[in-house]
This record gives C-alpha cells, structure tokens and sequence, in this order.
C-alpha cells in the first residue's frame, strides 16, 4: 500500500527532494495530476504571428514589447504568463541574410530582463545576454547585420539567475533566417501551410491553473520538467494538413527535457537542418532527438492520405545522435532514463496530423541542399577544453564549468578575431546537457573519437553532450572584436544555466 511516509522515504533515498502535497495525492491514488486533469479535447495548433517588421532609413525595424498576459491553455482556466506582443511567447520575426537589423525591446513585465538572438553571428553589444540588461519601463535598440545562413533561430530572455522562470513563464520567440538560394530550393516555405513552426514546451500547472515552477530540489538539481505538453502554447493540438509534403521545423523550448520524436506508423521522414543552416543533403531516418535550445527542420511525405501522429518519447544514451537519435544504453531506464531525467510524464502525444482530402501534391525534394566545407582540425590555432560538474548531484555545491562556478566579473576565456579554435566539451557527470556557445555556429568533429552521425555535420550552435562523453567542436572566430563585452557559453538546461554551468569569453584583435 502506497502511504505519504513510503513515497517521501522513495524520494528522500533516491535524493530528489518531497513533492508537494497534492504530487503525493495523485502518487498515492493514481489520480491526473494538476496540469493532465485540465486537457480537455483536442484544438486546432495555434502558429504564431508572422512579422516582416519596417524598414526605416534602410534598417529593417521591429517592435518588440515585453509583457504581462494571461493565458487560457485549458477551457475556463486562467494562467498568468509572460510574453512579446502578446500574452505568451512572441511572433516569429522574418529576415533575410544581409539585411540591417534593428531591435527595439521595451520592458514592461515589472522586473529587469534581457534578450538574447540565440544562434546569431553578432557583436557582443547586441547579444542580448546577461550584460545587456533592460530594466522595466527601459528600451533596447541593438542594431546589427544578419550574417547567417538560411535557417530558423530564435530569442528568448538570458536574465541570469532568472533564466529559467522568464523563459518558463514565456519569453521566447521564433526567428526565420531567409536567403535567396534556400528560397530557390524547392522546399515548403507557405508558413503555416506547409511550413509550420513547432515549438516544444513542458510545463507543470498547479490545481490553480497556475505554472508550478522549481517546487522541487529534484527541479533545481536536474531541470525544471513539467506533465504537460505545450506546442506553440497549444495543448493537445491537432493540425490539418493541405499539402502532401509538410515541413515542421522542431525547436527544443524547454527549459530541460530532451524529446525524441517521430511518428505512431514508424514511418520515416527527412531531416533538411540543424539549428545554423541546411545540411548537405536530406537524411532519411525514423526519430530524432533534440535537446533545449536545438533546432532541426523534416520534411514528412503525407500523400497516403492517412492520420498520423507525432509522438515524443524519452531518449535514452548510448550510442550517439543522428537518425534514430540516442539509442538505448546507459541511460535506457531506471531512474535516469525514465524516473529523474523524465519529471513524471515521459511520453506524450505532440501533433495529431489529419492530411485535407483536397490537399495539394507532394514537393519533389532536392538532393543537395547546401555546400559545406568539410570541417579541418588542423586550421586550429589553439585547442581549449570545458569540463562540465554538478557539485549538486553529491548533496552539495555548485554547478561549474572547468570546477569554476558563472562570475559576471571574470572573463573564463580570450580569444583572437580572425582564427579558428577547437573546443573539447567534457561531461563526467550522471545526466547529459546540451552545451550552447554564443556568436558561432561551429561544426562537430566527433565523440569520443568517433564521427558525428549524418544528422549533425551541418551548423550548430548547441550540442547534446551526453554523460560519460568528450565532443570535440571547431569554432571560428569573425568579424567582431570587444575586449570589454562578453559572449557567454553554457549549458542550455536553464536551471543549470542560472546556477552556474556558464563561463564567458571575449574576442580581441
């Protein structure tokens, strides 16, 4: 029989802090827990507002206001979120390589936040991390040049140590990076027709209809992880499909869960990008992995004409990533793979995809896509290595990055403009994190000696690192110099983010 006493002593001896009461209740009597006992039926996938933005003197301007909203995920419930021009999240911004950029972020949430064009090549000034503060009632200007391949990106709040609840509550937005070769390719591009943006987000609700956030030491130690599925702020969401080649480009919102998704058939899909750009060619598999803050566009072929679902499951480590992403191995269950790392719900449903019977006929996909240099070690001029501790997992201490805990005073690492370096990224620790470098798109050499899977040898700006595993990166330094401001790198699980995992680095001529 399951008492409170023998769930606490469960959790108390596998280190994870007590739930709250009513996590208790829903453990002892099997009930929903909050968030579940809200779905209701299913809704049509909301896609977020498109903007193209002004162009004033040649600059192409956008309009941004950070703000307080509520939300209604379920029927009749009130949830207080934050957003950009709207209740929650923000509108995807279109832009097009070469352009001038202007953002202009005002701040009216009633706390100081931040910014930040995560995955942008841009100057230290206008990155938008933990220096560029916006406090209420101030606005931001950043100006920059859009040096980027053709590729979806995206922004959110850095308000170190208040990462985390910031992007939880909902600061976050989309950014399509356009070109006129990737226009010229074939590949769906109607937004929200045949290209659909799908943002993935878990979020835990209290009987309230209120976001639960970081109750838990087990939220602090491993990530914020939530029993509900958010896809573009809708839950349970259904999308009628008009065209028989659909493209969904994946974004990982999470603050720290890992999705491995693919389809209820098993059928499989083509993988086009990763978060910097186009591969080289599209590369069939059956599932793919993502974890925070990466990106990947599929092209799914729906001419059978039959429903279909994406499903989302709990990846597990092994082998590595690439089609068929994270296969089984040390990592495969138990209470890492499915307990600690899983935050209670482990599997959901994403998408219910209902193909229109008078849909448009299939795209012919296009072999090459995109030219990319093979990536040579032997340019680089130096070779730095980051290893990454969780002082937390043992009961006590901080979360570093080279045994140093984030200091906004100290500058971790310089670097020259106009060279290229190799990054070792190192976790000895128990749970993997993804590992997000600011400025650069860098390219994957291999992990653990061995080369990355077809699915990551394009442009990357955040790596999966998983536990047990030394990833080597080749980064290239360009363009700007700032010996004052710095660019951040760090794990993307935002709860690690804002207890420390980060350090800084400058560029100097």
């Amino acid at each position: 029989m399951i008492t409170r006493r023998s769930v606490v002593k469960g959790f108390l001896s596998a280190g994870i802090g007590i739930p709250t009461a009513g996590v208790l209740a829903s453990c002892a009597t099997g009930q929903q827990l909050p968030g579940q006992a809200f779905v209701g039926t299913q809704k049509p996938l909301v896609v977020p507002d498109i903007l193209t933005g002004e162009m004033r003197n040649g600059v192409r301007s956008f309009d941004l206001g950070l703000q307080r909203g509520v939300s209604n995920f379920f029927d009749g419930v009130d949830t207080p979120t934050l957003g950009i021009n709207g209740a929650y999240l923000g509108p995807t911004l279109r832009i097009r390589v070469g352009e001038t950029v202007q953002m202009n972020v005002a701040n009216n949430i009633g706390q100081s936040s931040t910014l930040h064009w995560h995955g942008f090549h841009l100057p230290a000034r206008a990155d938008g991390g933990p220096h560029q503060v916006i406090r209420q009632g101030q606005t931001w200007s950043p100006q920059f040049t859009v040096k980027q391949r053709a590729s979806m990106f995206w922004y959110h709040s850095h308000m170190v140590p208040r990462t985390g609840p910031q992007v939880y509550q909902g600061l976050a937005g989309l950014i399509y990076v356009e070109d006129e070769r990737s226009g010229n390719l074939g590949l769906a591009q109607e937004y929200g027709i045949d290209d659909v943006p799908i943002v993935l987000q878990d979020r835990r609700f209290g009987s309230d209809g209120r976001f639960e956030y970081g109750t838990l030491m087990h939220d602090r130690m491993l990530g914020m992880k939530g029993d509900t599925l958010l896809v573009n702020g809708t839950v349970n969401p259904h999308f009628v499909a008009k065209t028989d080649t659909l493209r969904l480009r994946f974004l990982n919102g999470s603050n720290s869960r890992m999705y491995k998704l693919g389809f209820s058939d098993r059928r499989s899909f083509y993988q086009i990008s990763s978060d910097g750009g186009l591969l080289a060619s599209p590369v069939e598999m059956i599932s793919i992995t993502l974890g925070p803050a990466e990106r990947a566009d599929i092209i799914v072929d729906l001419s059978d004409g039959r429903p279909v679902m994406l499903k989302s499951s709990t990846p597990s480590f092994g082998g590595m990533m690439g089609g068929g992403m994270m296969g089984g191995g040390m990592m495969g269950g138990g209470m890492m793979g499915g307990g600690m790392m899983g935050g209670g719900q482990t599997n959901f449903d994403v998408l219910d995809i209902r193909p229109d019977e008078g849909r448009k006929r299939a795209i012919v996909q296009s072999g090459t896509l995109e030219n990319l240099e093979f990536p040579d070690p032997t340019i680089a001029v130096k070779t730095r290595k980051f290893t990454l501790g969780m002082g937390m997992m043992m009961g006590g201490g901080e979360m570093t990055i080279n045994g140093r805990s984030m200091d906004m005073n100290r500058v971790d690492e310089t670097v020259r403009i106009g060279t290229k370096e190799v990054w070792i990224i190192e976790n000895p620790t128990m749970i993997p994190h993804p590992f997000h470098i600011h400025d650069v798109q860098f390219r994957i050499l291999d992990r653990n000696g061995s080369p990355p899977l077809p699915g990551e040898t394009g442009l990357k700006d955040t790596v999966v690192v998983p536990p047990r595993e030394r990833v080597r990166l080749l980064l290239q330094f360009a363009d700007y110099a700032d010996p004052d401001r710095p660019y951040m790198y760090h794990c993307h699980n935002l709860e690690h983010e804002d207890a420390g995992m980060m350090g800084q680095f400058t560029v100097v001529s």
